[in-house]
């Protein structure tokens, strides 16, 4: 299939730039499969369309501030650092150079990361980067040192720093908000989910943002099971697609968890006629990784088991559906992996026509805008 076929126009002004005042007030366009048929609700509606025996399937990781702005050691030019993914389990993780002046940094804690930097050509190998301050003319809160540059111009980077990494994270970090967001975010916890738990992502599952914690008790209140997974949103999910031909594109990696007490749910909910409903790409992608990975096997009435790892999952049409039967999700970029894992569930067609009549209705498009319910 061509790229340009899952092409859209978007009036930028419909690009949602601050989050609602409060979250379930989002409008959610529900579209169903069978019928082709469009409903205009908001957020607050969902108890409606939910039955007793259904499961929602919510992604619980947390995203960690990981905008790092700093300064090259040599030059005092400014650096800007994204964390991608923990690296420590890679060969340059234990890369040590000879040179006097790196081998003299301070810091008795290091963690290794795969790294988006800016500007790449000043970050080559062996390149050192100050962030923060202890106290006045103190030394640096955070010491990067470059170990190598990786696929698409990535780095992996060691960093040296005393005490606790996530409290360094939250004294130097940023929120890394998508490039497509202008405006500052005053509150963090507007970017988490309010179920957001193990820490680790470089973006947020942004179909959560919906939900707050009142919403999730009367889910539960009414006899709908909720599974929680974990899948680390690394920025592959979001990468452009660069070929014509979508099949030529592969996905980043991303870590997964999916626990007993999650497939378990899962399972009794298929196997009792139930529907699992994913919220998010992200949910979606964890479910059909494991399910893709159990083909083959001799798996009675499961569907899914207890799994941790990577995937670079790619779903796009032609694509045959192993787990979900509902999907939670907002409006995605054109061109993305995102829409095309929507049109995968739908079919590409319908996917567009609903998009065209989102504009024309002024839905609130990506990371805070409304939401989409296939069902």
């Amino acid at each position: 299939m061509d790229l340009h076929d899952f092409y859209y126009d978007l009036p930028e002004e419909l690009i949602a730039q601050d989050p609602l005042e409060k979250r379930s007030d989002s409008r959610m366009m529900v579209v169903h499969r069978d019928s082709g048929d469009i409903e205009h609700r908001h957020f607050s509606d969902l108890l409606d369309y939910l039955k007793a025996g259904d499961c929602l399937v919510i992604n619980d990781t947390k995203v960690i501030p990981a905008r790092l702005l700093g300064s090259k050691k040599d030059t005092g030019a400014a650096i800007e650092v994204l964390l991608l993914k923990d690296a420590s389990d890679r060969e340059e993780a234990a890369i040590q150079f000879e040179d006097e002046a790196n081998r003299n940094i301070k810091g008795e804690n290091t963690r290794v990361w795969e790294c988006l930097v800016k500007p790449g050509k000043k970050m080559k190998p062996g390149a050192i980067v100050y962030f923060g301050q202890a106290e006045e003319g103190g030394e640096p809160l955070l010491v990067a040192e470059v170990l190598s540059v990786v696929d698409d111009g990535n780095r992996i980077i060691r960093f040296y720093y005393d005490g606790i990494w996530e409290e360094i994270l939250d004294k130097l970090g940023e929120m890394p908000l998508p490039p497509y967001i202008t405006h500052r975010l005053e509150d963090k916890n507007r970017y988490q989910t309010v179920y957001a738990k193990n820490s680790g992502s470089a973006a947020a599952p942004t179909a959560g943002l919906h939900f707050t914690e009142e919403m999730l008790k009367a889910i539960e209140e009414r006899g709908i099971k909720i599974a929680r997974l974990t899948l680390h949103v690394g920025l592959g999910t979001f990468r452009p697609v660069k070929v014509e031909k979508i099949e030529e594109h592969h996905m980043h990696s991303e870590y997964f968890e999916l626990s007993p007490e999650a497939a378990d749910v899962i399972n009794e909910t298929k196997a009792n006629g139930g529907r699992v409903i994913a919220v998010g790409t992200t949910s979606t992608r964890t479910l059909e990784t494991v399910a893709s990975r159990l083909e083959g096997e001799e798996t009675g009435s499961e569907v899914v088991r207890p799994m941790s790892g990577w995937t670079d999952i790619f779903i796009y049409p032609g694509y045959t559906f192993k787990v979900i039967d509902g999907l939670i999700t907002n409006f995605h970029l054109p061109e993305s992996t995102l829409i095309m894992l929507v049109s995968a569930f739908y079919n590409r067609e319908g996917v567009l026509a609903a998009y065209d009549e989102a504009v024309r209705e002024r839905y609130r498009f990506f990371s805070f805008g409304d939401a989409s319910f296939w069902l």
